[in-house]
């Protein structure tokens, strides 16, 4: 079975983060792009920490913090770090050998 990819936030010098009410506006300096993310994006992104991450890895944190207690939660997660994936906001890295 192969291994669950590993995510990892790109460096925080590189957005900027403006909460605006119900919605929080990301900068992305490499790219010049500004993206509009709603919870739980912000959340996911704090909680992912410097080290490299898998969906379950990342669920089983929020978990502590936020009281999660659906089963399918690394499934979520997972799908939210592919979007994060597409925007440029996160990247994917290489597995654990």
């Amino acid at each position: 079975m192969p291994a669950e990819p590993l995510y990892t936030r790109v460096p925080e010098a590189e957005l900027v983060w403006r909460p605006l009410d119900a919605v929080t506006l990301v900068y992305h300096r490499r790219s010049g792009q500004t993206h509009i993310v709603m919870e739980p994006v912000p959340e996911l992104m704090a909680a992912m920490g410097e080290e490299p991450i898998d969906a379950a890895g990342l669920a089983a944190r929020l978990a502590e913090q936020y009281e999660l207690v659906r089963q399918d939660a690394a499934a979520l997660v997972g799908a939210r770090l592919e979007e994060l994936a597409a925007l440029g906001l996160v990247e994917r890295v290489r597995g654990r050998a």
